[in-house]
């Protein structure tokens, strides 16, 4: 099989890493399928992944210009955090949002962003082909061959993108490793309301009283509001989860209509793939296909399209080993800084809730420490995203 030429790559997944793939595979010349087991009209529930970095947005920028400038005007730049401890503000920083081609990030939620980014696709010459589940595949030193329900598709490279069950990883052999939270977050969705909007400003409230001293985060996205609750140990989340009308309105404006679109509750992994690519070097993963993080700092989704640069560029230039290589190291990085977010919000240790404690009786003199209690719940700023800034 002829790979000296720009060649065909089979996309597996069209949740945004794989479109974002799709994209840059294009924007260097491959021609591109994309395989998706999900109808084109499945329902697609919650906001889920709502923050790309300067980063993320530049790389897609780069392949698409026109979805770069989407991206950023249908999300959300806000221009505060807050952090409070037990009801009492221990930092805040306001700023003016800059232009938009200059956007240090944007909200938005993952259902908008993948009809941006199927938009660009078709624009690109990429190829979905949906209701296309992988049923095998198989891999060889020549390519890849891979079997949906009607079809078989044969090219020289793939890249599954199919999330944390990935199929494409379980045909090739390869295991996520890592712990699990014992500690359950709950995630609700709540739509903006144009009476009394919500300030657009990151919150993150350590033992929030209004919680019963849970902590709580709050970021806006365009649109709504996401609020995340960290569970006690013995909590049941679907209790919390079904006395939502109860606890949410005490979080949001006064009167404001508190309509909830969606909500869920997860138990974090911390998994990395043994390896980002199968033993042929002809199999690449990305995204949740080789890595699963806590999403505290928005690693998941920003890692996973440096991880879709990363493929487009190895592909294009022979050199599998090389991204396999990168994008591990990356992967690593990134569990260890969102380990480190995910030990400061749980603090297991009375050390750490000592320090916590004492950081916010400082802060009203320190602004070192006020910073500190607001930037830890997301880990190291810089962990294998370049140029990453939340």
């Amino acid at each position: 099989m002829d790979t000296t030429a720009t060649p065909h790559v089979l996309v597996v997944g069209a949740g945004p890493v794989g479109l974002a793939t799709a994209l840059l595979l294009r924007a260097r010349g491959s021609a591109v399928t994309v395989l998706e087991a999900a109808a084109e009209d499945a329902p697609r529930p919650g906001s889920r992944a709502i923050f790309l970095h300067r980063q993320s947005l530049a790389t897609l920028a780069a392949a698409d210009p026109a979805l770069g400038a989407a991206l950023v005007g249908n999300g959300l730049v806000w221009g505060a955090r807050c952090t409070t401890f037990e009801g009492r503000e221990v930092h805040r920083r306001t700023y003016t949002p800059p232009p938009a081609e200059r956007a240090p990030f944007s909200s938005l939620p993952q259902p908008v962003m993948e009809e941006l980014l199927r938009a660009a696709c078709r624009r690109a010459g990429a190829e979905i082909r949906w209701e296309s589940p992988v049923t095998q595949l198989a891999s060889s030193p020549e390519g890849v061959v891979m079997r949906t329900p009607d079809c078989e598709h044969r090219a020289p490279y793939a890249v599954g993108c199919d999330g944390a069950r990935s199929a494409v990883r379980r045909a090739v052999g390869v295991r996520l490793r890592g712990p699990r939270s014992p500690h359950a977050f709950l995630v609700v969705d709540v739509a903006d309301d144009p009476a009394r909007p919500m300030p657009h400003e990151r919150a993150f409230h350590y033992r929030d009283p209004r919680m019963a001293g849970r902590h709580v985060l709050t970021v806006p996205f365009r649109g709504g509001l996401r609020v995340d609750v960290q569970c006690r140990p013995d909590d049941d989340p679907e209790a919390l989860s079904g006395a939502a009308a109860d606890w949410l309105p005490g979080l949001l404006p006064d009167g404001h209509a508190c309509a909830v679109t969606w909500s869920s509750h997860y138990r974090f992994q911390q998994a990395v793939a043994d390896d980002l690519t199968d033993m042929y070097g002809r199999v690449l993963l990305a995204g949740e296909a080789g890595h699963l993080f806590a999403p505290f700092g928005a690693r998941g989704l920003n890692s996973g399209i440096a991880d879709a640069a990363t493929a487009a560029d190895a592909i294009a230039a022979g050199d599998v080993a090389g991204f396999a290589a990168v994008r591990h190291r990356a992967a690593l990085l990134n569990r260890r800084a969102s380990g480190r977010a995910l030990s400061h919000l749980t603090a297991p240790a009375s050390w750490q809730r000592a320090a916590q404690r004492l950081a916010a009786v400082a802060a009203p003199r320190s602004r070192r420490a006020g910073r500190w209690l607001d930037s830890a719940p997301y880990g190291p700023r810089d962990a294998g995203i370049p140029g990453s800034r939340y």
